[in-house]
């Protein structure tokens, strides 16, 4: 009866154990949702590279804001991620402990799903949590940061002296023969912490027993063995400096921006040196979303120049009065008027047709150093010009720092880009899909006029997608604008066609 009873609660015991097994896969935003005890195999839960954006595919954690051993609870914010757009807030939505980072700060081009770090429950020791080796590797396998400088030895990026690619230069591989023992290669593939111990006092892996699952070695067996042969650390080698004759790469800061670095001096008879600069996931997705415009959308131009001088006379009356307003304010408000007359200028072109958008919700282009971002202004024709500057002013400011949230700058139904501060007089812009439309603006030139007067005169330019409207819609849509440019007191008629007509008869 005993030997029945034990032979039952062992079955009892494998199925419970398969279960566990079998369920540990399930993943819900990134987070591992069953944590599993060292005995089944897989310490803590799995905090994931989670997609903050539709167009997401890998990111950089700029900023872990809680630090190993700290609680979390849930809607906590854990760090905050570079997406391809801006920096985002990453939040949990469960509670416990940050038990390991395994990806430090500003480690570039993480891709989604990869783990990042691992959480505990609270009433449990987070010290002694260790990640699988799987786990680990998976971990280490994210890009390192790039960005070295060539010699002058004359050889092209990317190729080396014999004709191969870079990483052919590369030192050999590890190899892991199949009769290489389980143990051995796990004790590759240890935690940070257990590698910051045996680095700091000198010690191999080999020679402390381990104690983890499947002899996996923690960092209370090394704690252990430091403390029962009385070690103390080792001192630090010191690193001798660099000889004059060291790689180039070290006459540029490892701290500076790519737009910094200063190429060193071209040797005399050799071939320039050469910088790599490292593309950021937010110009990589510019680029290929300005090439798929390019190359699917059929690009229609129409350009005309306005007398904006009235403009600057509005804008004079109201600095006297303490209210600040740009030109730039003044046409995103025309350009919403402008909107609500040609509702066809103001639409997506999705699924192969154009869709008429109800709200007016104007993109702003914003450079930064990561480059060119478009927040948006909601519903522009039920705001005033110093709403409208205050919003906007706002926008910028926070896409400059990187804090704009994922609504703020996903979507849009139109989209200004303004080079008028810079002194351009005039261009043209790419489309920014789905959209159908984009208006470059240029700077104001002074000019004379008939009467010989002094007058400002501003191009701006429509770019447009041809299967959505035609010429005439983009020639009617852009004398407008022009209209309530050249009078900013049409701008009160709105979305009223009939009636600006009127007026300007």
């Amino acid at each position: 009866m005993a030997g029945v009873m034990r032979v039952r609660i062992g079955c009892i015991t494998r199925k419970l154990v398969q279960f566990s097994l079998n369920n540990s896969n399930v993943r819900d935003k990134g987070i591992s949702p069953f944590h599993r005890s060292a005995f089944l195999g897989v310490i803590g839960t799995e905090v994931k590279m989670p997609s903050l954006s539709p167009t997401m595919n890998e990111g950089t954690i700029v900023k872990w804001l809680k630090k190993e051993g700290e609680a979390i609870a849930p809607g906590d914010v854990i760090c905050d991620i570079q997406t391809d757009k801006a920096v985002v807030s990453f939040e949990v939505e469960e509670e416990g402990i940050l038990a390991k980072i395994l990806v430090p700060e500003n480690t570039p081009d993480v891709k989604i799903g990869t783990l990042i770090a691992l959480m505990v429950n609270p009433n449990e020791d987070w010290k002694s949590v260790e990640v699988s080796p799987d786990a680990v590797s998976a971990a280490a396998s994210a890009p390192k940061s790039s960005g070295s400088v060539g010699s002058s030895s004359g050889t092209p990026p990317g190729t080396s002296s014999g004709g191969s690619s870079r990483s052919s230069d590369s030192g050999p591989q590890p190899v892991v023969t199949p009769g290489a023992s389980f143990r051995t290669a796990t004790l590759m593939s240890y935690g940070p912490a257990v590698r910051n111990l045996l680095e700091r006092y000198g010690l191999k892996a080999n020679v402390i027993t381990p104690t983890g699952f499947r002899s996996k070695l923690l960092k209370d067996d090394v704690l252990k063995y430091i403390k029962s042969n009385k070690l103390s650390e080792k001192p630090l080698k010191t690193v001798p400096p660099p000889k004059k004759a060291a790689s180039v790469s070290a006459t540029i800061p490892a701290t500076a921006k790519p737009r910094q670095q200063v190429l060193p001096p071209k040797a005399p008879g050799k071939p320039s040196a050469f910088v790599d600069i490292q593309v950021s996931g937010m110009r990589r997705t510019i680029a290929k979303r300005l090439s798929e415009s390019k190359t699917n959308i059929p690009h229609s131009y129409s350009t005309i120049a306005s007398d904006i001088s009235k403009i600057m006379q509005y804008r004079k009356k109201l600095k006297e009065e303490g209210i600040g307003v740009s030109v730039n304010d003044f046409i995103v408000k025309a350009a919403s008027s402008a909107l609500q007359q040609f509702p066809e200028v103001n639409a997506l072109f999705t699924q192969g047709q154009p869709v008429l958008m109800r709200n007016i919700d104007i993109s702003i282009a914003v450079a930064t150093d990561a480059g060119l971002i478009t927040p948006i202004v909601f519903d522009v024709p039920s705001k005033g010009l110093v709403e409208i500057s205050s919003t906007v002013r706002d926008l910028a400011i926070r896409a400059r720092q990187g804090k704009l949230k994922p609504q703020e700058f996903q979507g849009g139904t139109f989209t200004i880009s303004n080079l008028g501060m810079f002194g351009i007089k005039e261009f043209s812009a790419i489309i920014n899909p789905p959209q159908c439309a984009i208006l470059a603006v240029g700077s104001g030139q002074e000019s004379l006029n008939e009467a010989l007067k002094k007058t400002s005169i501003m191009r701006a330019t429509l770019s447009y997608d041809r299967r959505a409207f035609d010429e005439g819609v983009a020639a009617e849509f852009m004398k407008a604008v022009q209209s309530m440019l050249e009078d900013p007191s049409m701008m009160v008629v709105g979305g009223s066609k009939d009636l600006r007509l009127k007026l300007e008869a």
